[in-house]
């Protein structure tokens, strides 16, 4: 990360889906949060007052659509709205989750692509660039019709990796499902680890059952990596594979802590020595207690990210 964080015309506006990220982005970029006023009318209408001058500023709205995806898409929606009556000179949408993801492709007759559907939302509304963090599929970039920027917190996960369980052979970088392949390649080459594979067999949504491990876990310490965990069900049967074939032990990463329904007692009740997820969407009271999640803040990476927009220089480098 650079070591200046000085800012030219730029502002910050938060939503209310996970302040404490705003605010650690606020404070690695030394800029305050613009004072607003988003609240709701008794019938849950959402109304946003933008209370500070932004005529002509460089406005970055920070807000993931994550649960209640719905209530906080209408939010992001709105304040790109009042920042564009309001003069600003650029209006970027930073999603750290970016929700409706998942939907990226008609899974069957008369299904929607909601993920279109909802980048076309954003742009209407106003904003002129999007900054993102793991997109649940690369190609969801082309659904905007405006720059945007998908930002990889693999850099985070791996200093985090090498300062818990060092590198080297006693470590194997696992892929969940053949999908999540490219991902855990690239890892298991930042650490220099080998790489497994697990190929499972979805029968029902939300469900799903290990069948084989493509390579040889035994005695190693397994790090399974996939960019969202909501269930839970696919990383704990995956961890069980892999120490019924011989594992040492199982750790997870993932960027997205979704972490929907029962899924924080699932993983609490697993055979997972620990999960890793990154701060893109606020904490619960559960993920908070539970012992085997712990949390790595991205607020450095999409700061600076932030900052090189302001600056019109390079986000790609940042992966350099």
């Amino acid at each position: 990360m650079s070591e200046t964080t000085t800012t030219r015309g730029m502002k910050l506006l938060a939503g209310n889906s996970n302040r404490a990220l705003s605010d650690a982005i606020a404070q690695y970029l030394k800029v305050p949060v613009t004072k607003a006023a988003v609240r709701r009318f008794a019938d849950m209408e959402i109304f946003v007052e933008i209370q500070e001058n932004v005529r002509g500023e460089d406005m970055f709205v920070i807000q993931s659509t994550s649960f209640p995806a719905n209530d906080n898409l209408m939010e992001l929606l709105i304040i790109i709205d009042a920042l564009r009556r309001a003069s600003a000179r650029r209006i970027t949408a930073v999603l750290p989750y970016f929700g409706y993801a998942r939907q990226d492709r008609k899974v069957g007759p008369r299904t929607p692509i909601s993920a279109k559907l909802v980048a076309n939302l954003i742009t209407q509304a106003g904003a002129n660039r999007v900054l993102t963090v793991d997109l649940h599929a690369g190609q969801i970039q082309g659904f905007f019709d405006i720059p945007t920027d998908n930002l990889f917190a693999m850099p985070v996960m791996v200093k985090d990796i090498k300062d818990a369980l060092g590198a080297g052979d006693h470590l194997m970088v696992v892929s969940p499902d053949v999908g999540g392949v490219v991902r855990a390649r690239a890892l298991a080459k930042r650490i220099g680890a080998d790489l497994a594979i697990v190929d499972k067999r979805r029968e029902r949504a939300g469900e799903s059952e290990v069948m084989n491990i493509i390579g040889d876990p035994e005695g190693r310490s397994c790090i399974l990596i996939d960019d969202i965990v909501d269930s839970g069900g696919t990383i704990c049967n995956a961890a069980e594979a892999l120490m019924n074939v011989g594992a040492k032990d199982v750790c997870a990463y993932t960027t997205h802590g979704v972490l929907s329904g029962g899924a924080v007692a699932r993983i609490q009740a697993s055979v997972l020595k620990s999960m890793v997820v990154t701060d893109s969407i606020a904490a619960t009271p559960d993920v908070v207690k539970c012992l085997k999640i712990r949390r790595i803040s991205i607020a450095p990476l999409i700061g600076e990210a932030m900052r090189r927009i302001n600056h019109e220089e390079s986000v790609s480098s940042l992966f350099d």
